[in-house]
């Protein structure tokens, strides 16, 4: 199975993997997510008009649990990838009749010839608390995106401008319906696992009820990354509240990344075409 599943995120970006969380842990999850977000302050929730309220991981130490969840690391294993790590996490819930999610990608090292190798780099790992459709606000993909230059890239500018993310103006091509992309509704309890540099967006929740993902952000291989995309990492690493208990402490730090080089982290860059002189090995 893990083969196919390998294959799916090489060649597609993305992959489902069905049935790994249990339903008492998703109920404890929406419990805890719905009171994180109906406490998140008032310009949390405008701010982010398009991808809603948008919380740290590191909010509750219940998503120590979460983070750690042996059966989805031991899928990334499966498919080969011997090491992962994990660096930050966040709970997005698009709340009822809110716009739709903008196209963009969450790479950030363009300038890295290795970027246009096929495996990933950094993965995000999407849980959703309930059934997705297109009338909540399930997730688009665009196939291939990770890897092919495709004619949205050219319309894209900072993915995580704030003008952007409060849907002032629905009409750019940020917000459009593209030809080649693809619906992808999931089950409460799948595991989405997709490619950093994948254009995805999202579907307006035209629902009454909250839509709620909690996305968790892994390098499958950290030990075989770059020196300055390491130095990224570390860099990007949520730090675990010191009010958390021990065990649910030593759970996530177990999975940081650690880099005590000298290379310097590289600063986000926007997206760039693969130059003619580099091939994907």
């Amino acid at each position: 199975m893990f083969k196919k599943k390998y294959k799916q995120l090489i060649d597609d970006g993305f992959c489902i993997i069905e049935g790994v969380l249990p339903e008492e842990l998703l109920n404890r999850f929406r419990k805890e997510t719905d009171r994180l977000c109906q406490s998140a302050s008032e310009e949390n929730q405008t701010r982010f008009q398009s991808q809603g309220s948008m919380l740290s991981a590191m909010s509750h130490p219940i998503f120590a649990e979460l983070i750690a969840w042996r059966k989805s690391i031991n899928a990334l294993k499966s498919m080969g990838f011997k090491h992962p790590t994990f660096t930050d996490g966040y709970i997005i819930s698009k709340p009822p009749n809110s716009p739709k999610l903008f196209w963009h990608y969450d790479w950030f090292s363009w300038d890295d010839p290795t970027v246009y190798c096929p495996k990933p780099q950094q993965v995000f790992f999407m849980y959703y608390l309930i059934d997705t459709t297109p009338h909540n606000g399930c997730l688009r993909t665009i196939p291939g995106s990770h890897l092919q230059h495709n004619p949205l890239h050219d319309h894209l500018n900072n993915p995580h401008a704030q003008d952007i993310s409060m849907a002032k103006d629905i009409n750019r091509p940020e917000f459009s319906t593209r030809p080649d992309e693809v619906d992808v509704p999931i089950k409460a309890g799948d595991l989405l696992i997709g490619d950093a540099r994948l254009l995805h967006a999202a579907h307006a929740n035209q629902s009454n009820q909250r839509r709620t993902v909690i996305t968790l952000w892994f390098q499958p291989d950290f030990c075989t990354l770059p020196e300055r995309i390491k130095a990224q990492m570390t860099a990007k690493t949520q730090t675990v509240p010191s009010n958390w208990p021990d065990t649910a402490k030593k759970i996530v730090t177990d999975l940081h990344p650690k880099y005590n080089g000298p290379a310097e982290p590289y600063g986000r860059v926007l997206y760039k075409p693969k130059p003619r002189n580099v091939e994907q090995t």
